[in-house]
């Protein structure tokens, strides 16, 4: 949202001066590194990372001290029980640990590790800590919605005294074997190995021991114990009440090279090797959800968010790997020739990556997803997690905000100057300035004396109003809000028990502590119409700062020996915190008035797995700078493999001024951004749209109707998204899983399915994109309809000049779209469509439409339309998507009302020239009726493409319509 370093705009002149003196030393305002731990810097990273040192220098030797014993192996719903015994010492004296091997109905496996002494409570904490003694276990209660049915066909096929072999999945291809001293686990599917855990011998966990009283000067000979039990970083001391008590494990990826996932960072999509080297990362990808504002490019650096799962991927082969751990982890990444598994039947293959997990507490809890194809990995893991929440329709618009606009005068004015210029929008915001001095659910009563007022006028033009609410509440009397939050004690506590205290942007705050049942109720009748006056329905709600971040805290965010309800410290949770911050949020939008029960519309910058439910994210404080442009194409494309499709990144970006070149090219971008916001810092220039000057107006406001008359091809993407956890950005791997060039590709996506083929222009003075063609369809010229000159697994150039977004149409798809220009997407509900045919080679195309009312759960009960549209034989039809007898159902207010809504007009690029006539015969529900036709016979390099006009098909109707 803001950097660290913000000030009121109040203070707006004082801080421009400043900055523009800051500006001749910009290096100096770029983040602070050392406000971050490296690995070394955190005691059980380093701890882990040295034992594989250790492991690795031993490598003909080593063996790891973990053993599986299963006294009676059997199945019982789907699992496998046991304990790993892990021997500590010479005299082989061993730490029960209890584990649990599931296998479910999907095809996916479970893993979990747990420790007997803690699961009893037999331990003692330090400094009289009130923290639970358990590792934590309830990630899943949070992140897990489904997909859990055991597998009952899963049967044990071979078992000695070595190992137990189990076979599973939906088709009985999939094997588990199971090898227990040292204790492993080696996924296989039909017979090759692909997933192997403790192959290299790194499990850990790092079980409880008393902390050993030594005279002054006598330290431990046989371990480190340095930062067991207490850890100074910048100031900042971490008591460590349970003393060290880190996972760990090494999972081997056999014959692959290409691994992806585990957002947020700002690296290429194919993630990089972490143990140094050229081009290569020296440090770990780190997930620790945190504050990092103005963050560096090209680094395993942890930002706001943490999804750990990673997909691996090769030639026609795809599997994954969910590490449900919420505290903070490492994860490192090497790649190695040839196999390092004696026992793998992929010796021959180039390469293995290996990973190393390192989560500071918790325990170990990992799914694991055998494929084969990228499809199935979304799909299984959408199962567990939950896919994307079915947003409002407005939502896919275009969203204008900065920091701040400053009244409710000037927040007409620019919905006015919007309309004015002509130019397409659906939400403004307001960034925390519009409060009564940062007291949140409050108005500043100079600034905002009548919102209602403000909020009607935008809702006249079909728009809405987004407000930002953060979770830190102002520590301050007179203020309702805190009180009631102190006095119900459903603050987030500190290691002593009392409320916690920090700074954030109102100053002195307390946190509010959204794991606490209690808490998350209380926080849904703050948002009550009239309990926040001065919101009404057009008013939405953005979640910032919820990682959470503490200005002055370590690593910018709050102590991990706090507390949370049930006495859960942050350590345990910390990357959960966001997330149950957001479904708090979300779960008040639903129904702010008695009878209402609407979508929400949350924006959050914290994240987690399972986060996807709950609306959409955005990529935090980022630079306006060609860089950053180029990196958040990238790292939106990893958020929607990773589950989590609803993302974007600030236009053209938070912090600094961009060119006008920049700024030009971002909105063509971010026209393809899933979520599509502009914001900006405080002390930046505006940058509406309409004060650009040509050609740069004309160039934003033409990347903006162009979203807007795709608005039907994405809300059907959401529609998928919803269904089935599918991305909306498309990478190559993903779309063409046996084009082994397309799979380190990061900078060019499929739109969803409608084989629209996007290559953003993100670098400075470059007139041309390079687009890589994975397949040997044809391809034509979204604008021109000129057939591009491909071949299969090579580049194209594309002419794109400073007005054009380079987009390629594959053959064989059906796009919808709306093409009348209207100021919102609301004022569009009803109009006519018209659909967009790119002919493939064999002459054939399909396409989808989803539409509903846009904003309620009708949805859920059939109130919707769902189309398949298809070419074939030269017949284009239309049937409803999934065989439904529309007829029968009973059509609601919306459905009557889009019974007077058509198609208006079909455009067929690649027509052959006999579909040249004047005329054709569509037949509807017994009717016939003639359309006109217009065909335009190829000329150089555009290929003959013939438009119908005047179609009047009902849109919800089954059609058909012979064109030769």
């Amino acid at each position: 949202m803001r950097s660290t370093m913000g000030l009121s705009w109040k203070w707006t002149a004082l801080f421009s001066l400043l900055g523009a003196i800051l500006c001749l030393i910009g290096p100096a305002l770029a983040v602070k590194e050392h406000e971050f731990k490296k690995c070394h810097q955190a005691g059980f990273c380093n701890r882990n990372r040295a034992l594989a040192d250790l492991a690795a220098s031993q490598s003909s030797t080593w063996v790891s001290p973990y053993k599986a014993v299963f006294e009676s192996p059997s199945l019982e719903d789907g699992k496998i029980q046991g304990v790993i015994l892990k021997t500590i010492n010479a005299a082989g004296d061993t730490v029960r640990l209890p584990v649990t091997i599931s296998f479910l109905e999907s095809g996916v496996a479970r893993l979990t590790i747990d420790e007997e002494r803690r699961q009893n409570k037999d331990i003692e904490l330090r400094h009289g800590s009130a923290a639970r003694k358990e590792r934590y276990n309830e990630a899943a209660n949070w992140s897990v919605v489904g997909g859990l049915e055991p597998a009952l066909k899963a049967e044990i096929v071979h078992q000695d005294d070595s190992q137990i072999n189990v076979k599973y999945g939906p088709e009985g291809n999939f094997e588990a074997v199971i090898r227990l001293s040292p204790f492993r686990i080696d996924f296989r599917r039909d017979g090759v190995s692909h997933i192997e855990l403790n192959e290299r011998g790194l499990l850990n966990v790092e079980h409880w021991r008393p902390k050993v009283e030594r005279p002054e000067g006598e330290e431990n000979t046989e371990e480190d114990e340095s930062t067991w039990w207490d850890e100074t970083f910048n100031g900042h001391t971490d008591t460590k009440p349970r003393g060290p008590e880190s996972v760990a494990l090494d999972i081997s990826f056999h014959g692959y090279e290409h691994v992806y996932g585990i957002p947020e960072h700002t690296g290429p999509l194919s993630l990089k090797e972490t143990r140094g080297g050229e081009g290569n990362y020296a440090e770990p990808y780190r997930m620790y959800n945190a504050d990092v504002f103005e963050y560096i490019l090209d680094s395993p650096m942890t930002l706001y968010g943490s999804i750990p799962f990673m997909q691996a991927h090769r030639k026609d082969s795809s599997v994954g790997l969910l590490w449900l751990n919420a505290a903070d982890t490492w994860v490192d990444i090497t790649k190695v020739k040839g196999s390092t598994n004696p026992l793998s039947l992929t010796s021959g293959a180039p390469k293995n990556t290996q990973t190393h997990w390192i989560s500071e507490s918790g325990i170990i809890d990992l799914f694991v997803f055998l494929g084969p194809t990228p499809q199935d990995i979304t799909k299984k893991y959408g199962e567990l997690t939950g896919t994307t929440a079915m947003p409002q329709e407005f939502a896919l618009g275009y969203h204008q905000c900065r920091w701040n606009y400053f009244s409710e005068d000037d927040v007409k004015d620019v919905d006015r100057r919007f309309d004015k210029a002509h130019i397409p929008y659906d939400v403004i915001w307001l960034d925390i300035e519009y409060t009564d001095e940062i007291k949140y659910f409050t108005w500043d009563p100079h600034s905002f004396t009548d919102p209602i007022t403000m909020g009607k006028q935008l809702d006249s033009h079909g728009r809405k109003l987004v407000t930002i609410i953060d979770p830190h509440i102002k520590r301050v009397d007179n203020y309702p809000i805190n009180e009631q939050l102190l006095a119900l004690d459903l603050a987030i506590h500190d290691k002593d028990g009392k409320a916690y205290e920090g700074s954030c942007w109102p100053g002195n705050s307390n946190w509010i502590d959204c794991f606490n049942p209690k808490a998350r109720e209380w926080w849904k009748g703050l948002y009550k119409y009239d309990q926040f006056k001065g919101t009404m329905e057009n008013t939405f709600i953005w979640n910032d700062m919820n990682e959470p971040s503490v200005f002055e805290g370590p690593e910018t965010t709050m102590p991990k020996d706090n507390l949370h309800w049930d006495n859960w410290e942050h350590r345990d949770v910390h990357n959960l915190n966001g997330m149950t911050y957001h479904h708090s949020t979300f779960e008040a939008l639903k129904s702010r008035k008695k009878g209402e029960y609407r979508r929400p519309f949350v924006l959050t910058r914290a994240f987690f797995s399972g986060s996807q439910r709950f609306g959409a994210m955005w990529t935090g404080d980022n630079l306006a700078d060609w860089g950053h442009l180029q990196t958040s194409v990238t790292m939106l494309i990893n958020q929607g493999i990773s589950g989590f499709p609803f993302s974007g990144a600030d236009v053209a970006g938070f912090f600094g001024d961009p060119e006008k070149d920049l700024l030009a090219r971002w909105y063509q971008t971010a026209a393809f951004y899933p979520f599509f916001r502009a914001h900006a810092h405080i002390d930046t220039r505006r940058r509406e749209p309409y004060l650009l000057g040509e050609p740069y107006t004309a160039i934003v406001t033409a990347a903006l109707r162009l979203r807007y008359s795709l608005l039907p091809a994405w809300y059907t993407a959401f529609f998928h998204a919803n269904r089935d956890g599918s991305p909306i950005l498309r990478p190559m791997f993903w779309t063409h899983p046996s084009a082994e060039g397309g799979l380190a590709i990061d900078d060019q996506f499929f739109l969803a399915s409608t084989g629209l083929l996007v290559k953003p222009v993100a670098e400075k003075d470059k007139y041309s994109a390079d687009i890589w063609i994975p397949d040997d369809e044809v391809y034509y010229e979204y604008d021109t309809y000129n057939v591009a000159k491909t071949e299969q697994g090579k580049h194209v150039t594309f002419d794109a000049p400073i007005d054009r977004i380079p987009i390629l149409m594959r053959g064989g798809h059906i796009i919808p779209r709306r093409d009348i220009p209207r100021r919102s997407s609301s004022l569009m509900r009803f109009d006519p469509y018209t659909l967009v045919v790119s002919v493939s080679k064999d002459g054939q195309a399909e396409g989808e439409l989803y539409v509903d009312d846009g904003d309620s759960y009708e949805y859920q009960d059939g109130q919707y339309i769902h189309r398949q549209f298809s070419l074939k034989d030269d017949v284009l039809s239309s049937v409803d998507a999934e065989g439904r007898d529309t007829r029968k159902i009973k059509p609601g207010k919306w459905l009557k009302a889009m019974q007077n809504v058509h198609i208006d007009k079909i455009i067929i690029v690649g027509a052959p020239a006999s579909w040249d006539r004047e005329a054709v015969q569509i037949e509807s529900d017994g009717r016939a009726w003639a359309a006109q036709v217009v065909y335009h016979a190829a000329d150089k390099d555009r290929a003959a493409f013939a438009t119908v006009t005047h179609v009047k098909a009902r849109v919800g109707d089954d059609w058909s319509i012979k064109l030769a």
